[in-house]
């Protein structure tokens, strides 16, 4: 056995350091993906911890590695380009007005809080207060796209306002890493010099917009017969513009920016972005590997106070500024509460602005630790705040109503008849294909996208702008009337929660709910559902059903031209 250990001791001596080091970050990283995956966090924490265990017990120093330093540049570079690939002219124009004064508001309230906070209660200095502060404003998109996206809310109307916050909160980012990139190359320069770069920076912005929208896509068009083609030619544009964007003075990071805006208004774009993403979690691992080795070795030694009174400000008070200027803009407390909780961490974004920071000597070790500290708090915390926002706004419903006007646009998008003997849940898809067979004049919809509800309106088709989530949404409705209702939502839970309340009511309701696999909806059933239904069964039933003994398939030509009529009939 010591002979066995022995051997494995003198293979390790001889592997190439680099790899190594490597090898431990990502099993370590593993390791703790499993343990944090099963605590419903995200990956970042985990590669956060990994470069504090490696920093605490000395297994060697992850910041002073040069070929893990151009990983972690690496990994922020293709960061910022796939936040590029979103900016594209349609994603920019739908951030209206609501999502400007949102998200500009958050910004400006959260900086003049924070630095308050930092500068008079702490008595930080003003450069460091500013970055602290500048740090507590910007929110992780990653982490809240995959947690709306996980609980289906990404085109609910807090998720979308939430989707447009960051949007403009992303521009904000991109605007002060450009002023710091101008740091970064010139030093301490002059207010001109750095506006100057910044009007380069916006130039070519809007430079990449416009190749984006008349040359890239014709390019990305002919290589798009090859998913391996069009990866590499990908590839090769990101690292191309790189190079030549670094030699203009700007930062490999705000190339990969520019480089996703000028790709962002092809077509494959979203293939694109599906094959950069693995890139950049290997690569974005190591940089907060670093960040994690960072904090490790810097001295927090009073700085727990700070720590907590900071993330303290990110978890109550960021949500309580947003819920304010939505009340102000008029929606409903539940809208305002599910929004703000979404902004209750800081985001990966600050802790590339904090090591800037520090790279530039503007912030102290302790200040650098201080910021990634609070990252780390108000990301674990706030996922749970996410995951649980409906629960939580049950126990607190009522003394949020200071957060809400009497009269709400959301009540001005309703048009609610409460004698409707039909309810449907949802008009996305599978609704959609339901509403065509039903009478309008039966119909009454719930729906929480704003999209559906104004092609509702277009229809003529009465609907309820709501979530059946919201406790008090039966309130609205005159349910001894309603003799089916239909969810269309892939929600088990949501589907198990409204078959309950509408028992409790003892209505004699029909409960139609959809299910996405047979342990649901048997769960389903044996909580009293009248009907479950299961998409894939039921296709499959419906296509069996059309297939007649013989495979003439006569009625092929029938249904092709129905569902043709329908499909264009809807575009036109």
């Amino acid at each position: 056995m010591a002979s066995f250990f022995e051997r494995i001791i003198s293979a390790l001596t001889v592997i190439d350091p680099l790899l190594l080091e490597l090898g431990i970050i990502l099993v370590l990283a593993a390791i703790l993906g499993i343990i944090l995956k099963a605590l419903k966090q995200p990956l970042i924490l985990a590669y956060l911890i990994t470069g504090l265990i490696i920093g605490a017990l000395g297994f060697f120093d992850i910041a002073e590695r040069e070929a893990l330093e151009f990983f972690s540049n690496l990994g922020v570079m293709f960061l910022l380009f796939l936040v590029g690939l979103e900016m594209d002219y349609d994603s920019i124009k739908k951030v209206g007005k609501t999502s400007l004064a949102i998200g500009l508001g958050q910004v400006a309230f959260t900086a003049t809080g924070g630095f308050l906070i930092a500068n008079f209660v702490f008595g930080f200095e003003l450069i460091h207060a500013a970055y602290i502060a500048i740090a507590l404003t910007f929110s992780s998109t990653v982490i809240i796209v995959k947690l709306l996206s996980d609980k289906g809310n990404l085109t609910s109307l807090h998720g979308r306002a939430a989707i447009g916050l960051l949007l403009v909160q992303d521009m904000v980012v991109i605007l002060i890493l450009i002023s710091l990139n101008a740091l970064e190359a010139g030093g301490d320069v002059g207010i001109g010099p750095v506006m100057q770069i910044i009007a380069g920076g916006v130039a070519l912005f809007m430079v990449m917009m416009a190749l984006g929208r008349t040359v890239f896509p014709y390019i990305f068009r002919k290589v798009a017969h090859s998913q391996e083609l069009l990866f590499l030619v990908s590839l090769a544009w990101l690292l191309f513009f790189a190079v030549i964007v670094k030699a203009t003075g700007f930062s490999i990071e705000i190339a990969g920016f520019l480089g996703g805006v000028a790709l962002a208004n092809s077509a494959q774009k979203y293939h694109i972005a599906s094959k950069i993403r693995p890139l950049r979690d290997f690569f974005i691992l190591v940089f907060f590997a670093i960040l994690g080795s960072m904090m490790a070795v810097s001295n927090l030694g009073g700085m727990i106070v700070p720590i907590i009174a900071f993330s303290m400000f990110v978890l109550i008070g960021n949500p309580i500024i947003v819920m304010f200027i939505m009340k102000l803009l008029g929606y409903k407390k539940r809208t305002n509460f599910l929004t703000g909780v979404t902004v209750a961490q800081i985001s990966e974004f600050s802790m590339i602005f904090a090591t800037l920071g520090l790279t530039l000597g503007h912030i102290s070790d302790q200040v650098f630790a201080l910021i990634a500290a609070v990252g780390v708090v108000t990301i674990t915390l706030s996922t749970y705040l996410i995951l649980y926002a409906e629960k939580i706004f049950d126990y607190i419903s009522k003394p949020l109503s200071f957060f809400e006007k009497e009269n709400t646009i959301e009540d001005m998008e309703s048009d609610p008849d409460p004698s409707k003997p039909i309810i449907l849940i949802g008009a996305h898809r599978t609704g959609e294909g339901i509403m065509n067979y039903i009478d309008p004049e039966d119909l009454l919809v719930i729906d929480f996208d704003p999209v559906v509800i104004d092609e509702l309106k277009e229809r003529g088709v009465k609907h309820l702008f709501s979530d059946i989530t919201d406790p008090h949404v039966l309130e609205y409705i005159n349910l001894n009337d309603v003799e089916v209702v239909i969810s269309t939502s892939p929600s088990l839970k949501d589907n198990l929660d409204l078959i309950r309340r509408f028992k409790r009511k003892n209505v004699g309701t029909k409960i139609i709910v959809r299910a996405e696999e047979k342990r649901e909806a048997l769960e389903l059933y044996d909580e009293g559902a009248d009907y479950v239904l299961l998409p894939h069964f039921v296709s499959g039933q419906y296509l069996g059903s059309i297939i007649d003994p013989e495979f003439k398939l006569d009625r092929l030509k029938e249904l092709r031209d129905i569902d043709l009529e329908f499909l264009t009939g809807k575009d036109s």
